[in-house]
């Protein structure tokens, strides 16, 4: 008997370690499950706004058989434009210059010797301004040039301005603060569904800001004034 009873009361001790340690355990899980009780969400924003910078390269090229010929006509070329942006209104700090290139076709080291016109010449004048729209309208109004025999264009495109947003910096923030009110909303209503209370912001990622044009287009090609700002950031609110 006393065998039984030294038996038995081990048996009710570990029993009851058993118990506790699975009381514990119980408990280690709610509180993982508290503090993973978190919601993520993300919060787009979008804003429409303006280029503030344009770059406007207007190429033009002449070819001859003759070296002189082709660097008269790329000169008398490059004063009929820049007499023609001056008129537009645009000063000497907005206009750049730019050295005349002429090419000899048969000088080439690979070039054929078959070549139409033997002297290949090119000229760019750049107009640098953060005015905006005087360049959009001077850009419509190159039929003067072309009608006085200036082959205006050039690889790459070249001819059309290219816009830019150089104050980027002063819109981001407006930009991240309706992101982040964006997802706060969101969070609070589904925490409202779910019968909680929406807690404080535990991490944020703030995701990068694309630059759009305002077409509808998911690129920037530089050729719309207007730009849209897009950003989706990442939030993970505490839920209570």
């Amino acid at each position: 008997m006393a065998e039984g009873r030294v038996g038995i009361v081990p048996a009710l001790i570990l029993a009851a370690g058993i118990g506790f340690a699975g009381m514990q355990v119980a408990k280690g899980i709610e509180r993982f499950r508290m503090a993973e009780r978190t919601l993520t969400v993300k919060g787009l924003a979008e804003r429409d706004v303006k280029s503030d910078f344009a770059v406007w390269t207007l190429a033009f090229r002449r070819a001859e058989n003759e070296f002189g010929r082709v660097q008269q006509a790329l000169t008398a070329d490059r004063e009929r434009v820049l007499a023609f942006l001056r008129a537009q209104g645009f000063t000497d700090d907005e206009i750049e210059a730019r050295p005349l290139q002429v090419q000899d076709l048969l000088a080439r080291e690979y070039g054929s010797e078959r070549v139409a016109l033997r002297f290949n010449g090119q000229g760019q004048v750049v107009v640098k301004s953060a005015r905006v729209d005087l360049v959009a309208a001077a850009s419509n109004r190159v039929d003067p040039l072309i009608e006085a025999g200036i082959q205006l264009g050039g690889d790459g495109g070249e001819g059309a301005p290219r816009y830019q947003l150089r104050g980027f910096n002063d819109v981001k923030p407006l930009l991240l603060e309706e992101a982040t009110l964006s997802a706060r909303e969101q969070a609070r209503k589904f925490a409202a569904d779910a019968g909680a209370v929406l807690g404080p912001l535990r991490s944020a990622n703030q995701g990068a800001i694309r630059i759009l044009d305002d077409d509808g287009s998911e690129m920037d090609s530089s050729r719309t004034i207007g730009k849209r700002l897009r950003v989706v950031s990442t939030f993970e609110f505490t839920l209570e």
